[in-house]
């Protein structure tokens, strides 16, 4: 398959891997590049989800199943590296399974960009549509450089500052809808995005405080849709079995998460390395701490897409509509 926009490679924006904790320190290769954003969670065991980028620095954590304010702690990741990272005590306990899942943006700690209302501080790599974007809060509506120069299709954010949700907006969803990445909520409508679709150049906030209290710092991951490489979209299920839906992305998937916004359900993780063939039945819930589940909740990961398997409120409610995102 040949990929456009210079995504030849697309482990080289995007990559799983595993590895076994050895309770000490311990470098973790063949990422193939040096990641910028970085989410690793324990698989055979309960822990929190810890998310790390190279624009907040690598002693700054947040956690995708809590509503936490960012904590620094030196003993999770010590280094971004050349082909990975290196962990610490903290995810790297002796005999635990772990996943890390890493994003390439432009391997700095980001420049300013003027181009909103609102300066914001933004590591961005244009060829894979990826950006992390760091800004002050200021409490009133505004919009935000992404420095991405297409529309982001979806943007995660969180208050740094403060305990509040994340907040996650998808062009599926319409960007006067959000879910909560920590919550099972279906979709509500919203002013986190002050109902406005974001542009080639910035995306809108409205007041509400998860993205925009005054004085509060504010991160947000911004994911544009590049052919070949990534894709975000949505589906509706059919509650018929190994039958399900099929989804077309134009690439066999390394990545894959799904939220059911119709009702209430788990938020839900695939990738190609827990699972080298298919089923896909591995999985991991970013809003909870749970261990990997291995259920018959099975989807295929195929060439081109990937197709459910399984009647289950997280993946194929008869009528209920799932968005996702995927990366090849």
């Amino acid at each position: 398959m040949s990929y456009t926009n210079g995504l030849d490679k697309p482990s080289d924006y995007f990559n799983t891997v595993l590895y076994t904790g050895n309770g000490s320190t311990q470098s973790i290769t063949g990422v193939n590049f040096q990641p910028d954003f970085n989410w690793i969670k324990h698989r055979n065991g309960t822990s929190w989800h810890t998310l790390t980028d190279s624009v907040r620095g690598i002693s700054k954590n947040l956690f995708s199943n809590e509503t936490n304010a960012e904590v620094t702690n030196a003993l999770r990741i010590l280094s971004f590296d050349s082909d990975g990272l290196t962990v610490g005590n903290d995810v790297n306990n002796s005999g635990n399974t772990y996943v890390a899942w890493n994003w390439l943006a432009d391997n700095t700690s980001g420049s300013s960009n003027t181009d909103g209302s609102i300066t914001s501080t933004v590591s961005a790599n244009t060829t894979s549509g990826f950006s992390i974007v760091s800004w002050t809060g200021t409490g009133a509506t505004g919009t935000i450089g992404h420095s991405l120069g297409v529309a982001p299709s979806m943007i995660i954010i969180k208050n740094r500052s403060s305990a509040y949700d994340w907040t996650v907006g998808h062009n599926s969803l319409g960007w006067s809808n959000v879910v909560f990445l920590n919550l099972t909520t279906a979709s509500q409508g919203d002013t986190q995005f002050n109902s406005t679709a974001p542009t080639s150049s910035v995306f809108s906030i409205g007041t509400p405080l998860m993205a925009n209290k005054s004085g509060d710092s504010i991160i947000a991951y911004c994911f544009a849709e590049k052919k070949g490489f990534s894709k975000f979209g949505s589906y509706v299920g059919t509650n018929s079995g190994a039958n399900g839906p099929f989804i077309y992305t134009g690439f066999k998937p390394a990545f894959i998460l799904i939220k059911n916004t119709t009702g209430a359900a788990d938020w839900h993780i695939r990738d190609n390395k827990r699972d080298t063939y298919n089923a896909s039945t591995h999985f991991l819930l970013p809003n909870l701490t749970d261990a990997e589940v291995t259920l018959g909740e099975a989807i295929d990961i195929l060439s081109n897409g990937f197709k459910i398997k399984a009647n289950c409120f997280k993946v194929q409610d008869s009528g209920n509509t799932y968005i996702y995102m995927a990366f090849a």
